[in-house]
């Protein structure tokens, strides 16, 4: 039992292995979306990758939850969790972007003359999730917030990516066909992730609205956007979950400067 909450961090880093791997294995091919046709990246491939990365998610979660809740520590547990999430959130969602960026570049004139190199931003996301959870390790935080985006927030906003890719809502799935608007994503989530932005944390410090609201209207906020938008509301999510922070952090995110 005591081993517990190591097993699920080793799933953690499985499924981000396994999510890798599928991911690698994906290939484009032409879909046709309401007269219009555009490049996809492997679907039934990137779509389990996305799959895993979700996966990872839950047993990053579980893992937590499981050594507060039966009050269980273990020296390595920290490094371990931060050393998984890397894979899960960090390499995981870097290869989907470079497959998306490798896509984007095979749509040009002069495709088969693209170097190698030009798929290198999307590794930033890798870089930026290792120096954020290094820093996380090293720095003491606060039971409100996080400094700097969460990896895993990071990591789940790039995995829908493939879905809005296959789908298409509102024609974004053609927009993330765009190496510039895929380069743009990479900076503006690598940059959060190492900023020193405070985020607030899903889980509010206290369950009274005075301290929970932000958390509450994320969530009826979230549910109300995936209602009507479907996949499209993902990037909404995503920009909801910042901008609350911002409100949030003045009265319940207080964490010392000098972290």
């Amino acid at each position: 039992m005591k081993h517990l909450p190591n097993l699920l961090t080793i799933g953690n880093l499985i499924c981000g292995c396994i999510a890798v791997v599928f991911i690698l294995n994906s290939q484009p091919y032409l879909a046709g979306v309401n007269g219009a046709e555009y490049w996809v990246n492997g679907v039934e491939q990137m779509l389990w990758g996305t799959c895993f990365i979700l996966l990872a998610a839950v047993f990053d979660l579980l893992d937590g939850w499981v050594a507060r809740a039966l009050s269980l520590y273990s020296p390595i547990g920290p490094d371990l969790d931060s050393l998984a999430d890397v894979v899960s959130f960090g390499v995981a969602p870097s290869m989907i972007l470079y497959k998306m960026l490798w896509g984007a570049y095979m749509l040009e004139p002069y495709a088969m003359d693209v170097s190698m190199w030009a798929m290198l931003p999307a590794f930033l996301i890798a870089a930026a999730a290792a120096i954020r959870l290094a820093r996380f390790n090293v720095h003491s935080t606060s039971s409100f917030s996080f400094k700097g985006l969460p990896t895993p927030a990071a990591g789940l906003f790039i995995a829908g990516l493939p879905l809005i890719n296959w789908f298409n809502p509102l024609d974004m799935g053609v927009v993330l066909q765009n190496k510039w608007v895929l380069k743009a994503i990479i900076i503006i989530v690598s940059w959060l992730m190492v900023s020193k932005i405070k985020f607030m944390k899903l889980m509010p410090a206290s369950l009274s609205i005075a301290q929970a609201w932000p958390q509450i209207l994320l969530v009826v906020l979230s549910l109300i956007s995936f209602f009507v938008l479907k996949f499209a509301a993902i990037p909404i999510i995503f920009a909801l979950y910042i901008v609350l922070s911002f409100f949030a952090k003045d009265k319940t995110l207080a964490i010392s400067d000098e972290q």
